[in-house]
């Protein structure tokens, strides 16, 4: 019997790639659904009742209730690096293998686009550009911007982005850069061209904050309002990670009492954010739909690692990054 396997809220698998999708029908049938954001677990579970494969976006969350309350699954295969929106605990529990795509994958497009949304801060790109076209060409004195080279540039976050980053701005800009990291260690850092530092010296001295760290149970709103109180003024501000790293009423905050001069946001608490949003109120705020992952070349390479979880799978095989690898010896794929 052909398995069901469900694409869950992802906007790119298989759009610009037809043949990933071709490949996994040819292994069962394939139908996209789309859920909210926050969807109940015990509702998602009935949702996707009879499809044991699933291939995960960065929403909705799959919680301990959405296992206890789900049918038979064999494989989730997230369609992307993190795994926050998986209780891996629970999924272990139950049998399920859990995969990501490879790291190295999305390193390059998430760090240019990190490099991207910061230059365009700082140069303030979108609103010339937009004056351009509104024909107030004669007011470009009006975009006087800043250079990244010679800036103290803060990293929260050395990991696989964090240190690609790092080596642009400081290769590429020779920007000073200090980088957070507690599971890196400080070694390692200088080796990569990187000054290690604790994150109290980081917030005091950085002329830029960048994010790169993965969201934990313990770092959420790690930028809160005491944070942000012990950056300098004029502090700039990128977040390519996880939305839910920042306090977005602080940043608000810091931004309206001018602590923060400007901040460049890929990812959000909620997303989509409404159009209403606070955020979107500041003209020296800039924000793009969680596009970092997305040029051509990164998801053809995500497409290819998600079809083959699927194939390795229904084969008996262990696919590669297996991020619950104590599921392994009684996984629910081996016993279909």
């Amino acid at each position: 019997m052909r398995p069901r396997i469900a694409i869950v809220n992802s906007s790119s698998f298989g759009r610009y790639f037809p043949e990933h999708l071709e490949r996994l029908s040819a292994l069962g049938e394939v139908r996209r659904l789309d859920f909210p954001p926050h969807i109940d677990g015990r509702a998602l579970a009935e949702a996707l009742r009879g499809f044991p494969i699933l291939i995960a976006s960065v929403t909705p969350r799959f919680g301990p209730e959405f296992f206890a309350h789900k049918d038979e699954t064999w494989l989730i295969a997230r369609h992307g690096i993190g795994v926050d929106n998986i209780h891996l605990p629970s999924a272990t529990a139950h049998g399920v293998l859990v995969t990501r795509v490879t790291p190295w994958m999305e390193r390059e497009a998430v760090a240019e686009l990190t490099v991207g949304l910061l230059l365009a801060l700082l140069r303030r790109i979108p609103e010339a550009a937009a004056a351009v076209r509104e024909g107030r060409w004669m007011e470009r004195a009006a975009f006087v911007g800043w250079e990244l080279h010679g800036k103290t540039v803060g990293l929260i976050g050395f990991g696989n982005i964090g240190s690609r980053v790092g080596e642009i701005l400081a290769q590429g800009f020779r920007a000073r850069v200090l980088a957070y990291d507690p599971n890196v260690p400080p070694e390692a850092i200088r080796a990569a061209g990187a000054e290690p530092a604790d994150l109290e010296t980081l917030l005091r001295e950085a002329d830029i904050l960048s994010l790169h760290a993965a969201l934990t149970e313990e770092n959420i709103h790690m930028l809160s309002g005491e944070a942000f109180a012990k950056m300098k003024p004029g502090v700039i501000l990128v977040n390519t990670a996880r939305g839910e790293l920042i306090d977005e009423a602080a940043l608000i905050a810091a931004l309206e009492e001018g602590r923060v001069a400007g901040a460049a946001l890929d990812v959000m608490t909620e997303e989509p954010i409404p159009a209403d949003h606070p955020l979107l109120r500041f003209p020296n705020v800039l924000i793009v739909p969680h596009i970092a992952a997305y040029t051509r070349e990164t998801l053809r390479r995500m497409g290819e690692k998600v079809v083959s979880d699927v194939e390795r799978v229904l084969r008996g095989e262990i696919p590669e990054e297996v991020v619950n690898p104590e599921v392994l010896p009684h996984a629910r794929a081996w016993r279909r």
